[in-house]
């Protein structure tokens, strides 16, 4: 099975529902996109997928490449092969951006197995430029003090660093501009893979000027509404989120 598929999937915080029996695949070697207006569950699937102890899941199943991850610690899931790209990253007073790469790759390791440091450090320095970042950011604590830029690039070293079996980017091109953004956008489709998926999660579709999906998904109370190409975003652009709703109604 090479694929993540969530199937009839329902959670809720503090005992709202948010997500209302959504269904999604997301084969290997594609990219996806999730469209919709605010409060309609994006993040929420995102969290949930991680294993974000705020949502209980009542209903459901999560497969990743067979294995059910629904109900899993966030750092078990993410062993079996799933990032997560916050939209708003976390500050890690006092943890280098370098030790904290080191320390997630070692415990990927067998445990008797050592990261080799000069290999490691020769292949951070070389995504730390590809993605413009300064290599002397190796001895910053991880995000504290960065612009939303730099948070966001941050990330996408961690995720290339990694090369997870599938990249959850909540809401990446939130608060960039165009610079970073291209910067951003290039990290993504430098990890396109046929043996990786990737879902990006976005209000706007200037994004798809840079990163191309294969499909785009548009959600709405909670479920998938709607599934086309880039050109569906480019419809919701047109004609707004009440556009889909009508949809459903008719």
């Amino acid at each position: 099975m090479n694929y993540l598929e969530i199937k009839d999937l329902r959670a809720q915080i503090e005992g709202k529902e948010i997500l209302r029996g959504l269904n999604l695949t997301i084969p290997k070697g594609e990219v996806h996109a999730i469209m919709g207006p605010n409060g309609s569950g994006k993040s929420t699937l995102s969290k949930v997928l991680s294993g974000h102890e705020d949502y209980e899941v009542t209903s459901g199943t999560a497969l990743l490449d067979g294995d059910e991850i629904l109900g899993m610690e966030p750092d078990a899931i993410s062993r079996l092969g799933l990032f997560l790209a916050f939209q708003y990253p976390l500050e890690v007073p006092g943890v280098s951006i370098a030790n904290f790469i080191r320390a997630a790759l070692q415990g990927r390791l067998a445990e008797n197995e050592t990261l080799d440091a000069v290999g490691y450090y020769k292949d951070l320095y070389a995504r730390m430029d590809e993605l413009g970042i300064d290599r002397k950011f190796t001895s910053r604590s991880v995000n504290e003090g960065f612009s939303g830029g730099e948070k966001k690039r941050c990330e996408i070293l961690q995720m290339s660093m990694l090369q997870p079996k599938y990249c959850i980017l909540d809401e990446t091109d939130s608060g960039l501009d165009i610079d970073a953004l291209k910067v951003v956008a290039n990290g993504v489709n430098q990890m396109r893979s046929p043996d990786r998926g990737i879902l990006v999660i976005t209000h706007y579709q200037r994004l798809f000027e840079y990163i191309v999906p294969d499909k785009v998904h548009v959600m709405c109370e909670g479920a998938i509404a709607l599934t086309g190409g880039k050109e569906l975003a480019l419809k919701l652009d047109a004609k707004g989120y009440d556009w889909v709703r009508k949809e459903l109604v008719s």
